[in-house]
């Protein structure tokens, strides 16, 4: 079976500065897969090569077998990525319904005019992505919030509205960037739980750029570390935390020194 994800030698330049270099690592279908690492590692760069908004200098990245370097996001969305963001990128003065449905478009048949026309095969694939989308709503505990704006809304729920309409994609792959950012420790422990049903209830491979190690060692099967732009090593979490060479990385040198 082919990796949900592969990429090999995956190189990003802006003008004279490397940003990535020679990135390579394999996502298993199914796994739940962290890429962690101090401030200026390359990860949300690299998350931006994956999801198609950076177009990375030279390398491969492949979805499910699929070639997709430089690829658009519309078109990783029809091979089945979705993404969430640091910073939920979210329409405020929509209702929390509407966002959520923004994730369900790719699913439409027909395309621009069959919309505007509301042609019937059109009107019932959009009656049952809008009762989808209020079922999973419901299901997260936010179907009193679906008709509010969702500048109503807390950066907690904001969040989970982003994820859902993610969700609503129907992805095979899911990009989670930075989902515990700004998070109470109550909400983290809700997130981990959310991702956790997530995985047992979908056919879906999940990767995570975060900080929280707390959620990486709760959630991740395996996780890539980068430093600098570069594969650092590849193990658990656990492995990843008692390698002296991340600690190094975190922490610095000297600090690594006295601490051992």
């Amino acid at each position: 079976m082919a990796a949900s994800l592969s990429l090999k030698d995956v190189n990003l330049h802006f003008g004279g500065v490397k940003v990535l270099q020679d990135v390579s690592f394999d996502v298993e279908p199914g796994a739940i897969f962290g890429l962690v690492g101090p401030n200026g590692a390359g990860k949300t760069s690299l998350f931006n090569c994956i999801s198609g908004h950076y177009r990375p200098s030279s390398g491969s990245i492949t979805i499910n077998g699929t070639e997709v370097l430089g690829s658009a996001p519309s078109r990783l969305a029809r091979l089945g990525l979705a993404r969430t963001f640091q910073h939920p990128a979210l329409q405020l003065n929509a209702t929390v319904l509407q966002n959520v449905l923004l994730g369900g478009h790719i699913r439409l048949p027909g395309g621009p005019v069959s919309w505007a026309l509301r042609l019937p095969f059109t009107a019932r694939a959009e009656r049952a992505v809008r009762a989808e989308a209020l079922e999973l709503l419901k299901r997260a505990g936010l179907g009193w919030a679906a008709d509010l704006p969702a500048d109503e809304l807390s950066h907690g729920l904001h969040k989970g509205v982003e994820l859902w309409r993610a969700l609503l994609s129907k992805p095979s792959l899911l990009l989670l960037d930075e989902p515990a950012a700004g998070l109470s420790h109550g909400e983290v422990e809700q997130l981990i739980a959310t991702v956790r049903r997530i995985r047992a209830e979908q056919d879906i491979t999940i990767i995570i750029v975060e900080h929280h190690m707390g959620l990486i060692s709760a959630l991740t099967d395996q996780v890539v570390v980068l430093d600098h732009g570069r594969k650092l090593m590849a193990g658990t979490a656990a492995e990843a935390q008692a390698d002296p060479r991340v600690i190094e990385a975190y922490i610095g040198k000297d600090a690594a020194d006295d601490a051992a």
